[in-house]
């Protein structure tokens, strides 16, 4: 029996860290369990500011879906690699701007697809699904996708902390071209991850792994802004994740930079 089929019950790993987890113990969530929350402290003694990442990409979320509903006109959203529900989640964002949206999140962990079958409901005029698979799987990704989604018209897909979980030797960058190819023109990619830009992150991020069912894999920024080839940037381009379009009245400057790029881009 393939793993996205077996009961989440017998699924469900508590006894080791899982990063959707201590993502949530960072945001300090507490939909997490004794091993998250080891590896979460392990990671903030190694590098304190991390909870700052965590916090500036939940924020980028909230920027970019307001962008893609808003100027891009968007009505359609793909979120792979979900994590649990918190505030401004995909589907509350974007249908606060357009009550129609439709969004379909997809993640392997089966205490998140727990909490999003409860928590994140749609809007009478939308739609919210939730798609329990693994990002490697485009194929079932994007079939499971088009039964809430119309693949004729355009999509955010958003890959936020995602990709800095498959190693270089999977190609991460030919799974998120692979993804856009299924999308039609007009369509958009989200894309957020970790740098390897701080000494002290790297060695917090093998502290984590070492406690971790899953490795996270820290890269250059010029090697995430490569997700976004073929695609037109959207300004300010592939940028530290605070400097993409903040908010009115919020420096991007304020507090120590943060070790994590984002973008967005449209493919043509």
């Amino acid at each position: 029996m393939s793993d996205h089929r077996r009961p989440p019950s017998d699924r469900l790993r508590t006894d080791v860290a899982h990063s959707a987890r201590v993502w949530n113990y960072l945001l300090g969530g507490k939909d997490n369990y004794a091993a998250d929350a080891e590896a979460g402290e392990m990671i903030i003694q190694a590098f304190p500011d991390v909870a700052r990442i965590a916090r500036d990409q939940r924020a980028f979320l909230a920027r970019a879906v307001r962008f893609l509903t808003g100027e891009a006109g968007i009505r359609q959203f793909l979120d792979i690699g979900t994590g649990l529900p918190t505030a401004d989640n995909t589907h509350e964002v974007a249908q606060g701007t357009a009550p129609e949206s439709r969004v379909v999140y997809v993640d392997n962990d089966p205490l998140v697809l727990t909490h999003a079958r409860a928590l994140l409901t749609s809007t009478p005029e939308g739609a919210c699904a939730y798609v329990d698979a693994d990002v490697r799987d485009t194929g079932r990704v994007v079939e499971e996708a088009a039964r809430t989604l119309d693949l004729r018209r355009p999509v955010g897909l958003m890959l936020l902390g995602i990709m800095g979980q498959l190693p270089d030797d999977e190609d991460p960058w030919a799974l998120v071209a692979r993804l856009m190819g299924a999308l039609p023109s007009g369509s958009y990619l989200a894309l957020a991850d970790g740098t390897d830009t701080s000494d002290t992150m790297n060695r917090a991020i093998e502290a984590y792994n070492a406690h971790s069912a899953g490795a996270y894999h820290l890269r250059g920024p010029a090697r995430i802004a490569a997700f976004f080839d073929g695609l037109e940037l959207v300004e300010p381009g592939v940028v530290r994740t605070s400097e993409w379009r903040p908010e009115p009245g919020r420096s991007a400057q304020d507090g120590p930079p943060s070790h994590a790029v984002s973008g967005v881009g449209r493919k043509p």
